[in-house]
């Protein structure tokens, strides 16, 4: 079959070709997205899979750029898969919820019941009592699954509404008390 009529009509300059771009950014920017996230995981054998892949897709759709110069649609898909991309790529980050966090907790309300029941739910909770700028607090430490972390400030807001907390990510841990199952 003979697909030269078809790669020269102006169906495939003007729409086929800008839409092959554009998959390719939304393919090449989502690998991207997730390989910077297995890089700040520690997932030193994924990441440069992910980064094979997302370099072979955009050296495809930048040949086609530099061989299709003229054809501002070509620039558009471009652009637009770029920033369609960085979109998709943080949506599916989000979901994967890959990873451990550190949340830190301060109250200045006695925290012993929100332990209690944390304790109780199988989260490992350190807590500290100290002193802020207006009186004592309580401060509690946790190391959760990203997964949970919804589920850890509803609870946290169910006993301490005004409570400030802080969140952070964490690269590694060596041991820790987590729920025997994911909570949601």
């Amino acid at each position: 079959m003979d697909l030269t009529p078809i790669l020269e009509s102006n169906l495939f300059t003007w729409v086929i070709l800008p839409a092959l771009i554009f998959t390719a950014r939304v393919l090449d920017v989502t690998l991207g997205t997730i390989r910077i996230v297995f890089i700040s995981r520690g997932k030193k054998f994924l990441a440069p899979v992910f980064g094979f892949f997302e370099v072979l897709i955009w050296l495809l759709a930048i040949g086609q750029i530099m061989k299709n110069l003229t054809n501002v649609f070509c620039y558009l898909a471009y652009a637009g898969g770029f920033a369609t991309g960085n979109f998709v790529g943080l949506y599916l980050e989000e979901k994967l919820a890959m990873g451990k966090l550190v949340l830190r907790l301060i109250t200045n309300k006695d925290a012993s019941q929100l332990v209690e029941f944390l304790r109780r739910e199988g989260y490992g909770v350190t807590s500290v009592d100290a002193r802020g700028i207006s009186g004592k607090v309580n401060i509690l430490f946790m190391i959760i699954k990203r997964s949970e972390l919804a589920t850890v400030v509803r609870i946290i807001h169910g006993f301490h509404p005004r409570a400030f907390y802080s969140v952070e990510d964490v690269r590694h841990v060596s041991r820790g008390i987590f729920p025997a199952k994911n909570q949601a």
